[in-house]
């Protein structure tokens, strides 16, 4: 596995691994799979059950591509949806455990992830991804051709931690973090952010609390997975940052 290295806005050098070849192949076979289950499911309801084509046989070619078109749109825009809306991941890269992030430290936007999805063309559909396999083997940094022009790449969120315990939150060895843009936040700000936490809590202050997730959420961009669970989201946030910097 190769390490890459992100400075932060605050100047703050992160190690990160690069997710293995492996993982990728990995990640990109479950997703396959679902979108294979996809297609079936439309099959068996609109052409088995409803006997769609029938329908399609009275149509001129033009109106059945569109409809075809239609029922694989999904499909096309799955790893660009998914990857967009949970920051970099899609449903095969949360099991496989593995992220899209850029590699200047910020957060990959939509147009990151949009040049990823169309250089799949290249990398994946043609040659059944053999040029995205050596690309991503032969690259110091685990990219195909698709990271290395949006500038992202993809990272593993296996890595073992060797501490227990540190300043701001406790952590497992086997600890998964869900929130890499609190690399964002300087060693000061989550000081400031877990002092304000623990007087809110013995308090039952809910509304310092909210804030303070809202807070974060502006200053760093990161979107609250624990939605009803404030309280969660901050513990998360604070053991996240122990997590990417404890190697410092």
């Amino acid at each position: 596995m190769s390490e890459l290295s992100i400075n932060t806005t605050q100047n703050v050098k992160i190690n990160f691994i690069a997710a293995s070849a492996g993982e990728r192949i990995g990640s990109y076979f479950i997703d396959l799979s679902i979108k294979i289950a996809y297609g079936i499911m439309i099959y068996v309801i609109f052409f088995n059950w409803l006997n769609l084509d029938f329908l399609l046989q009275k149509l001129d070619q033009w109106s059945v591509g569109t409809i075809l078109l239609g029922f694989y749109f999904p499909v096309m825009i799955y790893s660009l949806t998914l990857e967009s809306i949970f920051e970099g991941q899609t449903i095969g890269k949360k099991l496989i455990k593995i992220k899209v992030v850029k590699i200047d430290g910020y957060q990959a936007g939509f147009g990151d992830y949009l040049m990823r999805w169309f250089f799949r063309l290249i990398d994946i559909s043609i040659l059944y991804g053999v040029i995205a396999l050596i690309t991503v083997v032969s690259s110091k940094k685990g990219q195909r051709l698709g990271d290395m022009v949006a500038g992202t790449s993809v990272i593993t969120l296996k890595n073992k931690i060797n501490i227990s315990h540190t300043i701001l939150e406790e952590i497992e060895e086997t600890y998964v973090p869900t929130y890499p843009l609190v690399i964002k936040l300087s060693d000061n700000d989550m000081r400031i952010i877990k002092e304000t936490f623990l007087r809110a809590e013995a308090k039952n202050d809910y509304e310092i609390i909210y804030k303070l997730v809202h807070k974060i959420e502006n200053v760093t961009g990161i979107k609250n997975q624990s939605i009803g669970d404030p309280a969660g989201f901050i513990r998360t946030v604070l053991k996240d940052y122990n997590f990417y910097t404890q190697n410092m």
